[in-house]
């Protein structure tokens, strides 16, 4: 008699799936299950995305670094300024700052096709004095002629010799003595203390202008100027970099041939540039603002103060709420030299004016030349009216001088 079969072993069902299934597919290997797949994925997809951001930090650091050492730094200028601390003049309101932007007219290099090279010497071609307001809301721009006669004061050159104090064009400044030399030729002529300084080569503004896709301006006339390298038809039109440098450094082929005419051209370049860069939203964008900050960074040499990105940044960042009609670009009042028509002088005591409201952080307004004229013209009708003595007692007007913003459309002056 056979023996009678006891209730299933639960290890033998087990084994079987539970159901009677045989395990697995047939090959040994469990089956996986949702949750675990599902898992495994997460793994992959944190381990992909950690490996992207690694790249793209990698990338963001190597191209900080790459514009970062793009930058030149200027150190003799800060030493050549620290031994002469005691005659700078100080800075009168905090927060306040005024950078001088040198344009170098050198022929070495690349830029000998400019012109012939004299052995690397150099002058000043533009100087501009950048006021930015303390809160930032403003911006004036405050161009100083090259033939502008001023005291230059005794500088070091470079041969270790010194120069002497003496009354010359401005821009030998530069060729004396360097960054440092105009920096105290324009502190000690207005007494405004710069803190900072950049001086910009040709290359470097063409490349700025290409990397924005160039810049709009409106020509009365045909120019066709071989010494600038410049052929252009009249009208409005957009300008690339080679194009642009020879626009704003033309001088006897455009308009009257006067050096005022030409620094009134440069301001006006530098109000549409600023306008492209803001208005076609350039520093929100990372892709238009590389290229931007690529050829920028290359331009430069700077004071220890503004060498690095991260000090640029700061600079712009600051810049970058105030608005294109507060972006204003003036000539200091200036008028041919009595004892030689070829240069300038200052127009006193309307230049010390501007100085002292610049140095104090006053505001300025500009208007047009010919709307300034006009309106010159017609206060000056409206007093010879009058009969009575006006009202001092309201707040005093923001003087006017002539010149331009970044908001103007040139083509409808």
């Amino acid at each position: 008699m056979s023996e009678s079969a006891g209730p299933p072993d639960e290890s033998d069902e087990s084994a079987a799936g539970g159901d009677g299934a045989p395990p697995g597919d047939g090959s040994g290997a469990a089956p996986e299950s949702a949750a675990g797949h599902r898992h495994r994925w997460l793994r992959w997809a944190a381990l992909g995305a950690s490996f992207v951001v690694l790249v793209a930090a990698g990338a963001g650091w190597w191209l900080y670094k790459k514009l970062d050492g793009n930058i030149r730094t200027d150190t003799s200028a800060a030493a050549e300024l620290k031994v002469y601390e005691r005659e700078r003049p100080a800075s009168v309101v905090h927060d306040a700052e005024n950078i001088l932007l040198i344009g170098s007219d050198s022929r070495a290099g690349d830029n000998r096709k400019y012109g012939r090279d004299d052995g690397g010497s150099q002058r000043s071609d533009t100087t501009i004095l950048l006021h930015l307001a303390a809160d930032r809301k403003s911006a004036t721009a405050m161009s100083l002629p090259r033939d502008l006669m001023v005291w230059i004061p005794a500088c070091h050159e470079a041969d270790g010799t010194t120069t002497k104090k003496q009354f010359a064009q401005f821009n030998w400044a530069f060729e004396f003595g360097g960054t440092a030399c105009t920096i105290r030729t324009v502190e000690k002529m207005t007494g405004i203390r710069i803190d900072h300084h950049m001086v910009v080569d040709f290359n470097g503004f063409k490349d700025m202008v290409d990397a924005v896709d160039g810049v709009e301006v409106c020509l009365k006339e045909p120019v066709d100027d071989s010494d600038a390298h410049l052929k252009l038809p009249a009208g409005r039109q957009t300008l690339n970099g080679e194009q642009a440098l020879g626009y704003v450094r033309a001088r006897k082929s455009i308009g009257n041939g006067s050096d005022t005419e030409r620094m009134d051209r440069q301001q006006q370049f530098l109000g549409a540039l600023v306008n492209k860069v803001q208005s076609d939203g350039v520093l929100l964008n990372p892709t238009r603002l590389y290229p931007v900050l690529d050829a920028a960074t290359k331009a430069l040499t700077t004071d220890p103060g503004l060498d690095t990105l991260k000090d640029l940044y700061e600079l712009v960042r600051g810049m970058r709420n105030v608005p294109t009609d507060k972006v204003q670009f003036l000539t200091v009042p200036r008028q041919p030299y009595a004892a030689n028509r070829n240069r300038d002088e200052l127009v006193q005591p309307d230049a010390n004016r501007l100085f002292k409201r610049l140095r104090e952080d006053d505001p300025v307004a500009v208007v047009p030349a010919d709307r300034l004229k006009h309106d010159d013209e017609k206060n000056n009708r409206k007093n010879n009216a009058e009969t009575d003595t006006p009202d001092a007692s309201g707040p005093t007007p923001t003087p006017t001088y002539s010149g331009n913003n970044a908001a103007a459309d040139l083509c409808k002056q």
